[in-house]
């Protein structure tokens, strides 16, 4: 069977009834590309206009956390793939050196220890790209990387396809935008929206903050958002 046909019947078995609905389109696709590349894990997610990284969507939930980890740092492999467009890949010895303190959150939290990441072409919403983890850093050198490649054009097309043919205001994005994943991201945005006017510091400032009381309280950013917002935590509380 060709990779487009494998890609398909990966597709069709991850459209369960509770991952149905355009906007988990991401999810449902990140699970066909662990399917039909036999990794451990995936993740899928793009860089907005203003260079914002939001997660479209995993395989699982261990894939998902290992992106909320990477973010939370603010390095890894996958945002390495973004910034460069050049694929990534890592195994345990390279994560160690290239990013310590992502690799060790990683292999605390996660039995990821080696990531591959794929760029993908510029979806409608902005450039994209694929994680792959592996639970062996031997599995990677398995990895056929044409195969990759070709599935992560497939992912491209996917999402395209789904934009073209719906209706979405450009203020909003395409309806795999706005997904639980994505939507707990833009509860980021809000959160340093907040501490930036309160504390009286820049956009990026606050990010800092939020990165640092994230890492401080073994937790991530995503979740101090949470707090935040829900007035659980207030900005006052981020100051060094």
């Amino acid at each position: 069977m060709s990779i487009a046909g494998r890609f398909e019947t990966a597709l069709v078995a991850a459209s369960e009834p509770q991952l149905a609905g355009p906007e988990l389109l991401p999810v449902r696709l990140a699970r066909a590309v662990a399917r039909t590349l036999r990794v451990d894990g995936a993740g899928l997610s793009l860089l907005d206009s203003a260079q914002q990284r939001i997660p479209l969507g995993s395989s699982s939930d261990i894939a998902e956390t290992a992106e909320r980890l990477q973010f939370t740092v603010g390095e890894g492999p996958c945002m390495a793939a973004q910034t460069t467009r050049e694929p990534v890949f890592a195994v345990e010895q390279d994560l160690r050196r290239r990013w310590p303190v992502f690799t060790g959150l990683l292999f605390d939290a996660t039995p990821y220890r080696a990531v591959v990441a794929l760029p993908l072409q510029p979806a409608p919403a902005g450039p994209g790209a694929i994680d792959l983890y592996f639970t062996r850093s031997e599995d990677v050198p398995g990895l056929d990387v044409f195969e990759a490649v070709a599935v992560g054009g497939l992912v491209s097309s996917a999402l395209a396809d789904a934009a073209v043919w719906s209706t979405w205001a450009p203020e909003e994005g395409p309806d795999w935008l706005r997904g639980p994943v994505p939507q707990r991201r833009a509860a980021v945005w809000e959160a340093m929206g907040k501490v930036s006017v309160e504390l009286e510091v820049t956009v990026p400032a606050a990010l800092d903050l939020l990165r640092a009381r994230a890492y401080g309280s073994g937790t991530s950013v995503d979740d101090v958002a949470v707090q935040l917002l829900s007035g659980n935590l207030r900005p006052d509380d981020l100051r060094p």
